[in-house]
């Protein structure tokens, strides 16, 4: 049930997010006053896509009964709407796409800690130190490249390397999309800020293929557009699913960089409960329904994510988490978001 955004403040720009063009939402009427406790409405604000995940509420409604009213948008630009808002809001959970953003609203005290029961479903390298937000699904950044353009012995072994004049004009990257800002700043607390502005400006002098999101990317790389771009790894099912066939069926690839690479980055999708809806039964069950096997289920199987709760199998065509090589980086130290976008713009990334 989607719900129209408030009107954006003008005089707002919240640190560095809403200087990235990313006004918090587009003009239309207030979301109207928050529900009570109980009254078997919640709102969400997904940054989540749509269509991923649209299908997965609905069944949530089905099952409890409980109306979810939606406000869809990009992570960063609901992230921004959230502090914009304040103890205003009327969301009572948010869906983010990734852990940096919900960090970044963490920061400003808005969420209320999630129960111990819920926490414990998940690993710690998952969910937030303080309790406040908790990862649902995992997904791992990869290098999608196009197997006939680019043979697997020439892909490089870190994604530094895609700074080498050889990858001049054949990278695509989608700057605003949340899962490249949460790769950037893992850049910045791996290596600092002055190896990621020059990662960024070598990517720049590099020519780019700037696209709107990752599932463009993915097309593109697999009509052969580009040879290469950095996505998420669950891209290439969705594509894959869009077409009526499977991964292998498509000549876009994963390569899943060694080493411990920043480019490995694993993150999360994950949810946290404002304040406002601490003891709110719908919102708690919103979040107990997202955990449950059926849900991590539908992660792997409709989203091609990894599950985050034990006994759920992973999608298949991917290595297990457990087999990934990743960088050693706490999901709890991205969430200076506001100084990654403001790198990113700065870097002249943004067209």
């Amino acid at each position: 049930m989607p719900i129209p955004a408030r009107r954006p403040l003008a005089a707002v720009a919240v640190a560095g997010l809403l200087s990235f063009g990313l006004v918090a939402c587009g003009s239309g009427d207030d979301a109207g006053d928050p529900g009570k406790p109980g009254d078997k409405t919640i709102t969400v604000y997904s940054g989540r896509n749509e269509t991923l995940v649209k299908p997965l509420l609905d069944r949530f409604s089905e099952q409890t009964g409980i109306t979810v009213k939606t406000r869809y948008a990009t992570t960063a630009q609901l992230a921004a709407q959230l502090l914009e808002e304040g103890d205003k809001s009327p969301a009572d959970a948010f869906f983010a796409q990734d852990a940096g953003a919900l960090g970044a609203v963490a920061k400003r005290d808005m969420f209320a800690p999630l129960p111990a029961a819920d926490l414990e479903k998940v690993p710690q390298s998952f969910r937030a130190r303080t309790g406040q937000w908790v990862g649902v699904s995992a997904r791992s950044r990869v290098l999608a490249y196009n197997a006939d353009a680019v043979p697997a012995t020439e892909l490089p072994k870190s994604v530094f390397e895609l700074t080498d004049p050889k990858w001049r004009g054949k990278i695509g990257l989608a700057p605003t999309n949340a899962s490249f800002q949460a790769f950037v700043t893992a850049v910045r607390v791996q290596h600092g800020d002055q190896k990621a502005k020059d990662f960024l400006t070598g990517l720049r002098a590099n020519e780019p293929q700037i696209r709107d999101n990752n599932v463009k990317i993915v097309e593109d790389v697999d009509n052969g557009t580009i040879p290469v771009g950095l996505v998420n790894h669950y891209y290439v099912g969705e594509v894959a699913k869009e077409k009526g066939t499977t991964p292998d069926g498509l000549r876009v690839k994963l390569h899943f960089f060694p080493g411990g690479d920043t480019g490995a980055l694993v993150n999360v999708a994950g949810v946290g409960v404002l304040k406002r809806s601490a003891e709110d039964p719908d919102t708690k069950a919103f979040v107990d329904f997202l955990l449950n096997p059926e849900s991590q289920k539908y992660f792997a199987e409709q989203t091609f994510e990894y599950p985050v709760v034990t006994g759920v199998a992973a999608p298949a065509g991917v290595p297990p988490l457990a087999d990934l090589d990743t960088p050693d980086i706490d999901l709890n130290d991205l969430d200076t978001l506001d100084a990654t976008i403001k790198m990113i713009t700065e870097s002249g990334l943004v067209p």
